[in-house]
Parts: structure tokens; C-alpha cells; sequence
């Protein structure tokens, strides 16, 4: 961080105007200057401009701009610290004595004939339009008026003008600053490129006009000494200004000059936290084997690199000097993926603990699922968070092709776009937010969220599951910064509009921020239907569903199967059904509920009190009303092999899942898949809070906040008529068969492989500058 104290004397200020000046150039002359100013703590950078500070606060969430040291804004009028936003006393309680308040300039000023108050953010100035006819016949007028109240007029282009305090312009304000910091004159280097900045080159300040600037600055600076006139645009015209005036050594400056690229050879880079195998050790030698998850994502992923397709798959592994070298590249099937590479980035236990285990599921995960009240964020870890995603982002880069397509998976991935554009900006880049998004008011308790929402922005394609999640991903960038909406679509007949808590009519495509265009889309992930038939074709599974139907012969079977963890609505499923028992004693003996609730991670200590109170919940209900032939709750704390998943969902009549929250579900769309396969008709009660809800149409929905209605679904599932249930069970088939895992992969990267790509320049034309 830089030292911003007045004590610390840098070798460089450098005092820039922004849009057409320090966010314009050539992407090498911007990504140049960019690691010039990072890598010099000596050099302190100001923004200067007209803006508002609101309308600055987007560049500060930018992470491929350095952060400024300090920011004069609203013409000179606004002068805070670059970090904490705070007022740069006693320049701005100066400025603050010499300003009447808004409200009295614009009671003065509103009334006059042609003039149009500006609609932006700004304060200790008011801002008008006017033609260049009216605004001359009126002129005098208008100075007269702020005269009375001793304020300044500054005029631009003829048709813009500002009240502001008196003796009050960029210029001057930072010649104040300079002053407070104790910089001399010939230690000072401001850059503009219209004849808004002239304040700054009469102030006796070293200066560039840089390329491409207005005619009127050049001809009004042309005879000052002390001003350069350069050629290159942007900040190549300020890296011109630094060698004129020998304001830093040549060498240093060659240091910080971006390293020629040494480009991968991977067209598509997978960045996933898993990798595409499994690693276990084995007589102290660590050996792989294709993954046991039920997970099919991995598969489909990989399913890309078939065909000869060069490719990367990035995830971290443990580096443990226990386990031996440390190998940073391994095959993953040479004979079914000759051509695809597993990058390992090499994580310490501590940073996986920190980064994973700790901070996204005690941090990221509880305000995603909007319980923002159980997030607990610390500093340190975010830190760790940091360094993670860095690494990633640069094995990512050292992987990739020229122009090939990077696809990051997941929030624990997102900061590596921020990295990855200022490393590579030559790449495209999509990601896939496999948990859910919240609205606004929830994902605003993160303290880092300019941060990440400025990294997401770096991404030419961001992927959800639903509608409702890209939406609140779009609310989120609406209160951070000012957007446009480039297009947006009908999200039925696709999905669910109104008949779940989830759906929606319309949903965003694509989003402008500055110059960057990002698109959006809803890709609700499928489920593995090859796996899945194929476990059900196996004689040992079909052995286990005829068990398990005798076993619950002449009762109703409800499954529910989930992880251990407070968002899946576990505990209230319990009390639901106890309730259900209490008011409906005929049913003791006919319907059994068999929970299985894989438990958390030892070192997951956030999950045991829930554990607790669930088994507590298991023992009660089970006290109270067990018979001796019968036991209401079967309860199983343990995971269970695919295969035998798989018999339970082709054995169950009813699949009861009640999250609070959900991404998604993919537990719902495998239960479907089973009895579609067997030609079986189970009933699906699923939370109108899971993603899945808003395009599992035929599904009996409930309300998991609501135990009445917990009850009520569960009841309409046990009492359904056949030809009902056989109905829905073809509606759901259908939806699931058609969207299958395989179609959300190839559907994402087709939307992906549609955008454009790469760095664009930094225009962030909000209000002239």
C-alpha cells in the first residue's frame, strides 16, 4: 500500500485526467503504465476530474486500474483519500467554507430561461446545459447572480457550465495538495486532454497533453514551457511525458515494461476446484483414479476434450513435501483425451483450509444462500482468498493459447477474471455461478464486494442456473455502478415466470458497463442420464430396489437425501413431518421418512450444532411414535455409494427436498430420471426456494419457511392419484431427458463461443471530464 502520509515525500506525482487521458491508449501503453504506478510505491497517483465522487467509484472497483492515492472530483470542488474515501483535511473543509450549499445556488440558478440541470452525482457544485445561443445571450446574467452568492462560473464546450466555490478548479486544488504533501512543483506531472484541464497545466505543474487531445487545449497550452505536446495517445502519452522529463530512470522504467507473452497451448482452459480425477495415497505414493462422485459435471466438462481438442485443466492439489516432488502437469486419460493436460496449482494445507474449508463456507457460502447473518469475514483469509485466486489466474494465463476461451467454475473462483484480464488480455473468459446469487440488499453485507463485482465484470460471459439468480447478479451491478442494459428476453416458455417463489417474466442478456459488454444467460445444469441408466441396468442395483420394496411393502416411502447443512431445510422437513404425524394419526405405520444427510467436513465446525439438533429431532420423533414393526424416521448420517442412490430413487414414491435456498438441485432431476427410466411414476415435492423449481414443471412446490405448507405438499404427494402422478412424472421426464448434462455444457459454451473477446478500452463517458 502506498504511504499517503504528508511526511512521505514521493519521486512522482502523477495528477491525471481520466476518460481520453489515463483510461485511454493502446491496451499495451495502459497495461505499461498500470504496473508502472503498482510496482513504485514512490509514486502516488491523483484522479482528477469533473465527475462526481459516486461516478468514480466504478474505476475504483475496477481491479485492472491501479487504486489512486488520492481523488479531486466534482472539478476541484472534492478532494478525499484514494483508499478510504475520506476528506483531505483542511483542503476540504477550505473548499466547504467558501461554498453556499446547493440548495442556494440552485434556487438562484434554476430559475433562468435554457438552463438544464445535469442529472449526475456532484456536490459543492451545481451543473448545467445550455446551447451555446441562449447561454450567450444569458451569460452575464448567470455571473452576476453566483456572484451575489460569491460563487465561480466555469464554462466548457460552449454549452456546459459549473457553480462552483469561488477560486475553486482542478488546478488549484491540487496545487493544494500539493502543497499539504509537501511535493514540489517539478516533482508534479498532470496529464488531460481537453481544455477542462487547463487549470492544471497554469498551475506551474510539469504536464502532457497526450495525443488525440481537443484542439482548444493544445492551441491554449502551445507556448508553455513546461508543457509536452505528445504523440501517443492516452497513457502512452504520459509514459512519454515520464522519459521527457526524466522523472523516473530509464531502467526502471524497462523493468515495468509487460513481459513479451509466452502463450500455452490450450484452445479451451477448464478452471474448476476439483480435478478431473481423484488423488489418494497408497503406501505413501500418491496415486489417481477417476473420480466415485455422483458428480456428472466432470464428465460432460471433459467430455469437450474429446476429439483431439488441445486443452488445460486447471485445480489445485496439496503440495505436502510428504507426498514427493511436486508435479505441476499430469495426463488425465491420454487415450480418451490425448490432448488435454491437468494443471495442478500447488496449495498448502493451511491455504485449502483457509481458502475452501474456512472462509468460503464460513464467508461466501451463508450470504449466498441469504443468510447473511451466519457469514463471518475476516481480513486475513480474504487475503489467503487473494493469493488462491492469483495463483489460479496465473497458471490459467501460462496454459492458455492466443484468444482461446477460459471457463471458470464457481464463487470460489471469483477473482481470477481480475488477474487474468491484466495478465491476458487477449482471452475470453466465462464463468459458471454454480451456487445461487442473492438480491442486492444480501450480496452488499460482503466487504469485498466492489472488489469481486469488479473482477466478475471482467468475464465476456457470465453463466447462472435461472433467470431470477442473473437478475440479482444484475441488481447487485445496478447499486454499484451506473450500467445499460444492452437486451434483454421472455423467460417463458423455458422457465417458470410467476408460479414459484424463484421465477420470473424477463430476464438480462447483456450488460454495458464503460465499454465492456457482458453477456448473460440461464443454464440450469442437467443431469448425468448415461450414468444413471447405467447404474439402473446393473444386477446388483436391481437386486437393491426389489429389496428395498420389500422391505417398505405396504408403505409409502419418502426419501430425502442431502449434505449436512443449515440452507437445505433439513430440521424444518423434521418438524414438518412430526407435526404431520401428530395431526394425522392414521398414517403411523403407512409412510416412513428415509433421511440420508451426508455429514460436513471434520474441520467444518459450523455444521455440528445443526447436526445435533437434527438427530435430536430423529430421536424425538421416533420416541414418540415408533411401533415395533415400525420406525417413522430412518436416519442415515453417512453418504451412500451412487449405485445405491440410485436404487433408493427408482424404490421411493415420493423424493421430499426442502431447501431454504437452492442454486439449483440436481438430487431432484436424478430422482426424475430414475423413474422416467423405469417407466416408474414417483412424486416430486421440491421447495419453490430451489432453482430447480423454476423449470421442473410438474413438481408439487412448497414453501420449506412454512411447516403448514410442508405438511400440505407431503400430504398431496401421499394422496396423489395414480393417473396424476404418472402425468406429471412424463412432464418432468421430459424436461429432465431433453436438458441433460451434456446439453447445459455444450448449450454454455455455444452462448460463450457467441460473445466477443478480449481488453477493450477504458471509457467510462459518464459526465464529460
Amino acid at each position: 500500500m502506498t504511504d499517503t502520509s504528508p511526511l512521505a515525500t514521493p519521486r512522482l506525482l502523477l495528477a491525471t485526467d481520466l476518460d481520453g487521458t489515463f483510461l485511454a491508449g493502446s491496451a499495451e501503453h495502459r497495461q505499461h503504465l498500470y504496473r508502472l504506478v503498482d510496482r513504485h510505491p514512490e509514486i502516488q497517483l491523483v484522479f482528477v476530474t469533473g465527475r462526481g465522487l459516486e461516478a468514480v467509484m466504478p474505476l475504483l472497483s475496477d481491479p485492472t486500474l491501479p487504486r489512486p492515492d488520492y481523488v479531486i472530483c466534482d472539478v476541484g470542488a472534492t478532494v478525499v483519500d484514494g483508499r478510504s474515501l475520506q476528506p483531505v483535511h483542511p483542503l476540504q473543509g477550505e473548499i466547504d467554507a467558501r461554498w453556499p450549499g446547493e440548495l442556494a445556488v440552485a434556487d438562484l440558478i434554476d430559475d433562468f430561461a435554457g438552463l438544464v440541470r445535469q442529472d449526475v452525482p456532484q456536490e459543492r457544485r451545481c451543473s448545467y446545459f445550455c446551447d451555446p445561443e441562449t447561454l450567450a445571450g444569458i451569460r452575464t446574467d448567470i455571473e452576476a447572480a453566483a456572484g451575489t452568492l460569491g460563487c465561480s462560473v466555469l464554462y466548457s464546450a460552449d454549452r456546459y457550465l459549473d457553480i462552483l466555490p469561488p477560486d475553486t478548479d482542478k488546478g488549484r486544488t491540487l496545487v493544494a495538495l500539493a502543497a499539504h504533501l509537501g511535493i514540489p512543483h517539478e516533482r508534479v506531472l498532470v496529464a488531460g486532454d481537453t481544455l477542462n484541464d487547463l487549470s492544471m497545466f497554469t498551475a506551474g505543474f510539469q504536464g502532457v497533453v497526450v495525443g488525440d487531445s481537443e484542439k482548444a487545449l493544445a492551441s491554449a497550452t502551445r507556448s508553455l514551457a513546461n508543457v509536452l505536446h505528445a504523440r501517443d495517445a492516452g497513457c502512452g502519452g504520459i509514459l512519454q511525458a515520464i522519459r521527457h522529463f526524466k522523472l523516473l530512470p530509464e531502467e526502471e522504467l524497462r523493468l515495468a515494461t509487460p513481459a513479451s507473452r509466452n502463450f500455452g497451448p490450450s484452445e479451451l482452459v477448464m478452471v474448476y476446484h476439483r480435478l478431473p480425477y481423484e488423488e489418494y495415497l497408497e503406501d505413501g505414493e500418491l496415486k489417481r483414479r477417476q473420480p466415485r462422485s455422483p458428480n456428472g459435471i466432470i464428465p460432460s466438462l471433459l467430455g469437450f476434450f474429446a476429439g483431439g481438442r488441445k486443452g488445460s485443466w486447471v485445480a489445485w492439489s496439496i503440495d505436502d513435501p510428504k507426498r514427493g516432488p511436486f508435479e505441476t502437469h499430469t495426463t488425465v486419460d491420454p487415450e480418451r483425451y490425448p490432448h488435454l493436460t491437468a494443471a495442478r496449482v500447488p496449495l498448502t494445507k493451511g491455504e485449502v483450509d483457509a481458502f475452501y474449508k474456512r472462509f468460503s463456507k464460513e464467508a461466501f457460502w451463508p450470504m449466498l444462500h441469504t443468510f447473511w447473518e451466519r457469514a463471518r469475514f475476516r481480513e486475513a483469509d480474504w487475503k489467503t482468498f487473494l493469493k488462491v485466486n492469483r495463483k489460479f489466474a496465473e497458471a490459467t494465463a501460462s496454459e492458455s493459447a492466443h484468444g482461446a476461451t477460459v471457463w471458470l467454475h464457481d464463487y470460489n473462483l471469483w477473482m481470477v477474471p481480475a488477474f487474468l484480464r491484466e495478465l491476458r488480455p487477449d482471452l475470453k473468459i466465462a464463468f459458471f455461478h454454480h451456487t445461487y446469487f442473492p438480491s442486492a440488499d444480501v450480496f452488499n453485507v460482503v466487504p469485498w464486494r466492489r472488489e469481486i463485482l469488479g473482477s466478475l465484470l471482467q468475464c465476456d460471459y457470465i453463466g447462472f442456473h435461472i433467470p431470477r439468480q442473473v437478475e440479482n447478479f444484475v441488481d447487485v451491478v445496478r447499486g454499484a455502478m451506473p450500467f445499460e442494459t444492452i437486451s434483454r428476453e421472455g423467460c417463458a416458455p423455458r422457465f417458470l415466470t410467476y408460479g414459484c417463489a424463484v421465477g420470473l417474466d424477463r430476464m438480462t442478456t447483456a450488460i454495458r458497463v464503460g465499454d465492456r459488454q457482458v453477456a448473460l444467460g440461464a443454464h440450469p445444469v442437467g443431469t448425468d442420464m448415461q450414468r444413471i441408466r447405467g447404474m439402473l441396468a446393473r444386477g446388483e442395483v436391481r437386486d437393491r430396489i426389489e429389496h428395498i420394496r420389500m422391505e417398505f411393502h405396504g408403505q409409502k416411502l419418502v426419501l430425502s437425501i442431502e449434505r449436512l447443512d443449515y440452507t437445505k431445510g433439513t430440521l424444518e422437513k423434521l418438524l414438518a413431518f412430526e407435526r404431520l404425524l401428530e395431526q394425522r394419526p392414521e398414517l403411523r405405520g403407512s409412510v416412513t421418512l428415509l433421511m440420508v444427510c451426508v455429514p460436513a467436513a471434520a474441520e467444518m465446525t459450523i455444521y455440528r450444532q445443526l447436526q445435533t439438533q437434527i438427530e435430536q429431532a430423529v430421536g424425538r420423533i421416533n420416541g414418540r411414535h415408533a411401533r415395533l414393526n415400525w420406525t417413522p424416521v430412518r436416519f442415515f448420517a453417512r453418504g451412500l455409494p451412487f449405485d445405491q442412490v440410485v436404487a433408493h430413487y427408482a424404490a421411493a414414491d415420493v423424493m421430499w427436498i426442502t431447501p431454504l435456498r437452492d442454486g439449483l438441485n440436481l438430487v431432484s432431476k436424478e430422482f426424475i430420471a430414475a423413474h422416467g427410466i423405469e417407466g416408474s411414476a414417483g412424486v416430486l415435492v421440491l421447495s419453490e426456494f430451489a432453482g430447480a423449481a423454476a423449470e421442473l414443471k410438474g413438481a408439487v412446490l412448497t414453501n420449506p419457511h412454512d411447516t403448514a405448507d410442508l405438511m400440505i405438499g407431503l400430504e398431496q404427494a401421499l394422496a396423489m392419484p395414480v393417473e396424476e402422478a404418472e402425468a406429471r412424472q412424463r412432464q418432468l421426464f421430459d424436461i429432465v431427458e431433453r436438458y441433460d448434462v451434456e446439453r447445459w455444457g455444450r448449450d454454455f459454451l455455444q452462448a460463450v463461443e457467441a460473445t466477443g473477446s478480449g481488453l477493450r478500452g477504458h471509457v467510462y463517458e459518464l459526465e464529460r471530464d
